[in-house]
């Protein structure tokens, strides 16, 4: 019997990849069979990205020898807003000019195969739903916590994206009226636990001991100010530095903010965090540990764990992948709308 095969695209502001996978390799092992980085190119349009793709899965097909009537769908994860019952890619703020591209149409136009977009944040948690740390659940947030900060809900073993795509944009929700700003809101929970919220809030932080006359060793001055970002934070914390641990501990705290009000509203079996929490967990999680102890209902809390993601710099490959499975096995809920 002759393997079935399903191909990812992962789209992103700086880089691309095609991907080649299995449709149905057995639970534990790696889907991706190959594939093809490149870099996006924002500037030349999105007419030459989509190109560069149609020529790397054609080359994926004829070096791994895989006919194309053999490929059963297409997933594409693209940050967001898209709209994925159109197909349509709807100028996400990394894709400039990027504005209404019927990326599933021209990919289906194309190959004559089924093709499925999601916003990346869907996409990754689908990824590590069906290949990663959420195997087995039915109910799970995926927090990206990345340069953003945006969830994808695994709901009743359905992915959930509401109306129109909008639900999952935690990154959103005020936890203060002051603090960092993100999503262009001062005091979101993507203000203080995104990349670069995470960095303003070490900033802050460093700026009010210079101004004390103290010289820390994170920033001694002002002009080092810009360098400071979570990879520096994380060195200094794994130093035993007191201010980068205390800049941790307080990035805890509303990261704990946050997830409890996703906890009690939702009622998650797994929360599963990506990017920063992935790398500096033990830095974060006492104190959001004790937030959660503290904000959650009881009952709510006591059947939900808060986990690292599993897939590390892999996880674009296994979104894009999870997308063409997810939809060709129908597992996504309101497609009736």
């Amino acid at each position: 019997m002759e393997q079935n095969y399903i191909i990812g695209m992962d789209i992103g502001g700086t880089k691309c990849a095609a991907i080649l996978g299995s449709a149905s390799c057995p639970a534990g092992e790696s889907p991706i069979i190959d594939k093809i980085k490149f870099d996006t190119e924002v500037k030349k349009g999105y007419k030459q990205a989509v190109d560069r793709f149609f020529h790397a899965i054609d080359e994926l097909l004829r070096r791994n020898g895989v006919r194309q009537e053999a490929v059963k769908s297409v997933g594409i994860s693209c940050g967001g807003p898209v709209d994925s019952r159109r197909g349509l890619i709807l100028s996400p703020p990394n894709l400039v000019g990027w504005d209404r591209v019927p990326i599933t149409k021209l990919v289906t136009d194309r190959y004559h195969i089924p093709a499925y977009l999601q916003n990346d944040a869907n996409a990754c948690a689908v990824a590590e739903w069906k290949y990663g740390a959420a195997q087995g659940y039915s109910n799970v947030v995926f927090l990206t916590m990345g340069t953003g900060m945006g969830a994808g809900l695994i709901l009743d073993g359905r992915l959930y994206s509401g109306t129109n795509d909008m639900a999952g944009e935690a990154g959103h929700i005020r936890l203060n009226g002051y603090g960092p700003a993100g999503y262009g809101k001062a005091g979101s929970f993507e203000g203080f636990c995104s990349g670069g919220g995470i960095a303003r809030l070490a900033a802050t932080r460093v700026l009010e001991r210079l101004q004390k006359g103290e010289r820390p060793e994170l920033c001694p001055d002002l002009a080092m100010l810009d360098s400071l970002d979570c990879r520096r934070l994380n060195d200094f914390a794994q130093r035993g530095d007191e201010l980068a641990l205390s800049i941790w501990k307080e990035a805890g705290e509303w990261l704990g903010k946050g997830v409890s009000i996703l906890v009690d509203l939702l009622n998650p079996q797994l929360v599963v965090i990506g990017s920063v929490f992935e790398r500096c967990e033990k830095f974060l999680a006492p104190s959001m540990e004790a937030v959660l102890a503290e904000e959650c209902l009881p009952l709510s809390r006591q059947v939900c764990r808060v986990v690292p993601a599993q897939l590390g710099d892999a996880i674009g490959d296994y979104a894009a992948l999870g997308v063409a499975l997810l939809e060709n096995k129908s597992l996504l809920a309101n497609r009736s709308l």
